[in-house]
């Protein structure tokens, strides 16, 4: 995995001019195109990029001009990054008297990342820490992670104890890491890779019902009929919430971004429903190449609190500031 990511970075240019905060709609595509495209072909390895993307603009957005350099340097040299923000029960991740000690919990690319930018408690509140994996390895727990799908993530925990951390690793002021529009907004990214992941169920579906002869029956036709439309409206909403973005501002231009993301993952459940009826028992087999984009997406689609973004839709609603139009 650790080379496809590092092709992937490198095909997409990031490895020579990093992704940084999209200062216009245009700007925005350009980051979203590489990760849907990703997502269409291999939803792990999405993740993964996806999470480079954020740590590499994190960095950007709150280092200083000596951490910037030195983020440069490493793409440079073939670095890969993440973002791992996840508590692990019972055992914070802490940093006291600039030593390193606890764990996190959901991290993708765990033993394949060569930096994690991770967010860790301390006196004055949650701190941005950049670690070079190789200077300061964590002890990783791959026992954890046995999931029906994403298993290429390589999302494991992981702990350290007694890491030293000085001032050059740590990014920004403390409590930065939740900073809006940039920590609610930033989700139109892997909804862009969930996109992804639809528009691929819907080539795999196809190229399935070509290959054995059955795209012609009038109820397959109407079955690629709707997972185009399904892929098509999911692209739709990245490409609106993203133009959306730099037009609105406030709570107005997260309420979409959150739209997009419930439009997405009901479109994808849906994708989900019509591969499997279209493909029947064929698509379960596990060297099929729809099993593996069914799987991964149903265990992708999982995000944290998808329930609360149904609720800020609904408020912005209710509040004016999302209303149909043309």
């Amino acid at each position: 995995m650790a080379a496809q990511l590092r092709g992937a970075i490198a095909a997409a240019g990031w490895a020579q001019s990093p992704a940084a905060d999209p200062r216009t709609a245009e700007e925005s595509m350009a980051i979203l195109k590489p990760l849907y495209a990703q997502g269409r072909t291999d939803l792990p390895l999405g993740r993964l990029l996806e999470g480079h993307v954020d740590a590499t603009q994190i960095v950007q957005r709150y280092g200083n001009d000596a951490q910037i350099g030195a983020l440069r340097q490493a793409l440079a040299g073939g670095a890969m990054l993440g973002v791992w923000n996840a508590a692990l029960p019972d055992e914070p991740l802490l940093l006291e008297r600039g030593l390193l000690n606890g764990g996190k919990s959901y991290a993708s690319g765990a033993g394949v990342l060569t930096h994690a930018l991770v967010t860790a408690q301390e006196a004055g509140g949650t701190r941005l820490i950049l670690v070079d994996l190789a200077a300061t390895p964590p002890v990783i727990d791959r026992s954890w992670w046995r999931m029906t799908g994403m298993q290429r993530s390589e999302t494991h925990q992981v702990r350290w104890s007694d890491a030293v951390i000085d001032a050059a690793g740590q990014i920004g002021d403390a409590n930065v890491y939740a900073t809006e529009p940039f920590f609610s907004g930033g989700a139109l990214r892997f909804v862009a890779v969930h996109a992804g992941g639809i528009a691929g169920l819907c080539d795999r579906t196809r190229d399935h019902l070509v290959a054995t002869g059955r795209a012609d029956d009038p109820f397959q036709t109407a079955r690629l009929a709707e997972l185009f439309w399904l892929a098509d409206t999911a692209a739709s909403f990245v490409r609106r919430a993203a133009v959306a973005f730099f037009e609105t501002d406030g709570e107005e231009r997260l309420a979409r971004v959150a739209a997009a993301r419930m439009a997405v993952a009901q479109a994808a459940e849906r994708a989900i429903d019509i591969a499997q009826n279209a493909v029947g028992l064929a698509g379960h087999f596990v060297d099929h190449p729809l099993a593996a984009m069914i799987t991964d997406l149903s265990v992708y689609l999982r995000q944290p609190a998808p329930d609360a973004q149904r609720l800020r839709v609904g408020r912005a609603v209710k509040d004016g500031l999302l209303v149909p139009a043309l």
